[in-house]
């Protein structure tokens, strides 16, 4: 693969939207990324439409766990390897499914994931600028929001 020439023409993204990503692993394929000449990676995570095909609502909580595991891969990676993080907002499983998810029940989602990458965690801080940001009295992330 180095001989190829790839690694000095792509950037690869690495794709989990788990809410319990296995962050060794996730570390160990960068290295690996490293050692076949890839200079920068990609992380690609998911605030909303990664849990289920009919999922009509937004589980926050789900999102943000997968968002803090990604901010603890890229602590363990070298400053100068990891080039961004791709917020993905899925919105049907394949061309022939419903849709999931949609939008304006998923920006309370997106707000935290965002407002938790900013500050690199997520905190009580975190959930009032939020709240603020989007004129709620009280953010929900372990219930499904109404």
């Amino acid at each position: 693969l180095p001989e190829s020439g790839v690694p000095q023409l792509v950037q690869p993204m690495i794709w989990d939207y788990s809410a319990d990503l296995d962050v060794e692993e996730k570390v160990q394929l960068i290295e690996k990324y490293q050692r076949c000449g890839f200079s920068k990676v990609w992380f690609a995570s998911a605030f909303k439409g990664a849990t289920g095909v009919n999922q009509s609502l937004t589980l926050i909580g789900h999102h943000l766990k997968n968002h803090l595991q990604w901010l603890e891969v890229a602590s363990r990676t070298p400053p100068d390897v990891l080039e961004g993080i791709a917020l993905t907002g899925w919105q049907r499983y394949d061309h022939f499914s419903v849709l999931c998810e949609l939008l304006p029940v998923a920006i309370p989602s997106l707000a935290v994931c965002l407002q938790t990458l900013k500050n690199g965690g997520y905190s009580e801080q975190v959930k009032e600028n939020v709240e603020k940001l989007l004129g709620m009295s009280n953010l929900e992330i372990n219930t499904f929001m109404r």
